[in-house]
């Protein structure tokens, strides 16, 4: 199977940057006010450190308080989302936001996973994470797509060292997919290499889509829903999304044909399949 590369060799972390994702790991036991509309679409009254929260959290591996960014909830604006589903609100992204990050031993998580740690790995993290760990991360007003996609790197390298649900981890590779296509958008058009970078960026954005697809299929064969928040259909249309987009058509079509057959499936997701089928089959 073929390995990510993590490039977390600033944070200490080179030796484990090569880890397959979805392996089996008992070898390695051995060492989470309002603004109106108008506000959002003229794009005045906010920037985006507006949206922010600093929040002090207590690690669960090192006992440590820390600080984090969050997205203020009362003010952020849904928008229509990507194809693919990947969340879309006014001024802000959370996503970038949602890597929960220990600066002190280098345990990291996505906020709804965070304190799902046992003694047990908490001390395989201490061992193989945190005693190797520099923290390299800035205190700045707000991350930038660079800094949250490592961020989300580093977390799943901690879900793999903990030996996390491959829901949890798929769900990880698909957010850091998301983030590299965001990153992308803010690659400079007059820069040396823009084309070379640009390439690069969407060539690990979809290894990061594939991952995040293996893991799912994994995940939809031995685990219980809801996985990640979501319930099966939605996954299914995610999945469908996922698998067009990395080439995998076949896989794509027969998806979105059992999607339609589901009983649970609702009207809205319903309309988004019947719109996948129809452009697969065109």
């Amino acid at each position: 199977m073929s390995k990510i590369t993590m490039n977390l060799e600033n944070l200490g972390l080179g030796n484990l940057s090569g880890m397959d994702i979805y392996a089996k790991q008992d070898r390695y036991l051995s060492k989470q006010s309002s603004g109106s509309d108008d506000d959002f679409d003229n794009k005045v009254a906010f920037k985006e450190k507006d949206f922010l929260l600093d929040k002090t959290i207590q690690c669960p591996v090192c006992g440590k308080k820390f600080k984090t960014k969050i997205v203020n909830p009362d003010i952020i604006k849904y928008d229509e989302p990507d194809e693919d589903l990947r969340p879309r609100y006014k001024g802000v992204d959370p996503l970038k936001y949602d890597a929960i990050v220990c600066t002190n031993c280098g345990y990291a998580a996505l906020s709804m996973f965070f304190n799902s740690i046992t003694s047990t790995y908490s001390k395989v993290i201490r061992d193989s994470i945190s005693a190797n760990f520099v923290n390299t991360f800035k205190d700045e007003d707000t991350y930038s797509y660079e800094d949250a996609v490592l961020r989300h790197k580093l977390v799943l390298l901690n879900a793999v060292m903990k030996r996390a649900k491959d829901s949890e981890k798929a769900y990880t590779c698909l957010k850091i997919s998301w983030l590299l296509r965001e990153q992308a958008l803010t690659v400079s058009r007059s820069d040396m290499g823009v084309g070379t970078k640009l390439y690069e960026l969407k060539k690990e954005e979809i290894e990061f889509m594939a991952k995040a697809y293996e893991g799912f299929v994994n995940a939809c064969n031995s685990e219980v829903f809801p996985i990640c928040g979501m319930d099966k259909p939605t996954c299914m249309f995610m999945m469908a999304q996922m698998a067009r987009m990395i080439g995998k058509r076949k896989e794509s079509i027969k998806l979105v044909n059992d999607l339609l057959k589901h009983r649970s499936i609702n009207e809205k997701i319903k309309s988004k399949a019947l719109d996948l089928k129809k452009s697969l089959e065109e």
